[in-house]
């Protein structure tokens, strides 16, 4: 009985003791469990976090993709318009082509743009868009009674928006209530001439979220348009100039011809004129000089000394005014193309010698050097004879006009397809004035020599006339009492001319 009891009690103990064993190892393995589901919480805590941030990332990555979206989408859209803007020249087709390329891309359904009046003080529209006619009216009245707000916008020269006036909601709420929008972007528009404006464009869509990016692209958009006016304004001010310049141009053009063909008429009336009269003139100066010579030779009776006296002078003034004449009717008839060139090789070396031996006699009593300064030979291809009177009338101006003990000098060198003739002298010279002057007809300088000389003032024209005919030019160089120097073209003998008219 006692063993049965021992061995009881012994199997009990070791029922305990095993039981104790098992429970310590379960409480192990509950402690070990409870740390591991520690682990387990700290990794799923983790990898909560890890997914948050994966989806705070994602939708962040998502915003900006479609931030970059739109930004790509604006550009096209500035792209665009700003192609549109400059393509036309003319100020209402800016307005016209920007309505036409749907500027609302850009995500605003509603648009303005205006521009101050400086000389009214008042706003106008320019362009609207998705504003009504009685809209646009109303809001131009409002705007107008508020515009020192509006005005401050363009001499700051700075964009605003509902995004810029956050901290300032006066004026965000004032611009929301008259235009009728939730955000909004203003730009000023500012081109360098005329009217300065105000680009506005709007949204009442509360899905509609303003960015930094808009305020960009819309200010973008703004000196765009301002480039574009100013571009078409300064043409418009080219185009109205050069339309001006040419009425007027035109004007002078038909007044010009106007005139000149009223001075053909009257100087082809004048050279008609003269023509007649000289030939009117030359009849009666034929039969005084005859009935003077045939009283003055005693054929008709002898005369006293004293009227034999005044009979030579009266041939002497018919014989001035035969010259006179014959210079008139030279001068309208190369005027008129009536008078024949004939054009012929000569020496010019041979035609100055010869004019100069006939001015020598004259040239010795005033004691006056005649220089010929021709370095080698010159042919030109001239009307002989009426060449040597373009010399005869310039020696003898020279010698006119030069006192005792001066020089005359002449001179020539080749000049492309002519031959530059010099005559100068060391005479009294010709004041600025009466260069040009000199060569038109009856003109006489005032000097004391002319006051003292008889003269008509011819033969400078006829000279003028004769150089023209050959297609050479004239030209004088003085300063008074320093000289004077007629420099004139005569065509080269390379340069044969059949006989013409002149």
């Amino acid at each position: 009985m006692s063993n049965t009891i021992y061995f009881l009690g012994l199997a009990g103990f070791s029922a305990i003791i095993y039981l104790s064993i098992t429970l310590i190892t379960k409480m192990e393995r509950v402690k070990l469990l409870q740390q591991n589901v520690r682990k387990l919480e700290g990794v799923l805590n983790e990898l909560d976090e890890q997914a948050k941030l994966i989806v705070r990332t994602d939708m962040e990555l998502n915003r900006t993709q479609e931030d970059l979206d739109k930004k790509i989408r604006d550009l096209y859209a500035l792209h665009r318009l700003s192609q549109t803007i400059s393509t036309t020249l003319e100020e209402s087709q800016i307005f016209k082509r920007i309505r036409e390329s749907h500027p609302d891309e850009l995500g605003f359904e509603k648009i303005l743009l205006i521009f101050w009046d400086y000389k009214e003080k008042k706003f106008h529209a320019s362009m609207t868009m998705g504003y009504t006619q009685e809209n646009t009216d109303s809001l131009l009245f409002n705007l107008n009674l508020d515009k020192e707000f509006y005005v401050s916008l363009l001499k700051s020269e700075r964009t605003i928006s509902s995004l810029s006036l956050q901290e300032d909601l006066t004026s965000r709420e004032k611009v929301n209530n008259m235009f009728e929008v939730i955000s909004f972007v203003i730009s000023p528009v500012l081109p360098k001439e005329g009217n300065h404006g105000l680009l506005f464009m709007g949204t009442d869509s509360p899905e509609k979220a303003l960015t930094e990016g808009d305020e960009e692209s819309i200010t973008i958009l703004a000196n765009q348009i301002g480039q574009g006016l100013e571009n078409a304004r300064l043409f418009e001010t080219a185009w109205n100039a050069q339309q001006e310049a040419e009425a007027k141009a035109d004007e002078k053009t038909r007044e010009s011809t106007m005139a000149l063909e009223q001075v053909e008429k009257i100087s082809r009336r004048k050279s008609e004129f003269i023509s007649a009269v000289a030939h009117e003139l030359r009849t009666p100066l034929t039969s005084i000089k005859g009935y003077a010579a045939i009283l003055a030779t005693g054929k008709l009776g002898e005369i006293p000394q004293a009227v034999k006296e005044r009979l030579e002078k009266v041939n002497l003034h018919a014989d001035e005014l035969v010259n006179l004449i014959n210079d008139l009717l030279d001068i309208s008839r190369l005027e008129s193309g009536k008078t024949i060139i004939h054009f012929e090789p000569a020496d010019l070396k041979n035609i100055t010698d010869k004019v100069a031996d006939m001015l020598s006699v004259q040239a010795k009593e005033k004691g006056i050097e005649i220089v010929v300064n021709l370095q080698q030979d010159h042919s030109v291809n001239v009307d002989r004879l009426q060449t040597e009177r373009v010399f005869i009338n310039l020696i003898s101006n020279a010698l006119k006009f030069t006192p005792a003990q001066g020089k005359i000098t002449i001179s020539a060198h080749p000049k492309k397809d002519f031959v530059q003739i010099d005559i100068a002298d060391t005479g009294i010279g010709i004041p600025p004035e009466a260069q040009e002057a000199i060569f038109e007809e009856f003109y006489r300088v005032d000097n004391s020599i002319n006051q003292d000389t008889k003269g008509t003032g011819l033969g400078l024209s006829l000279v003028k006339n004769i150089i023209e005919a050959h297609g050479g030019t004239i030209w004088v160089k003085s300063k008074p009492q320093e000289g004077s120097c007629f420099s004139f073209l005569l065509p080269a003998v390379e340069t044969l001319t059949p006989d013409k008219e002149a």
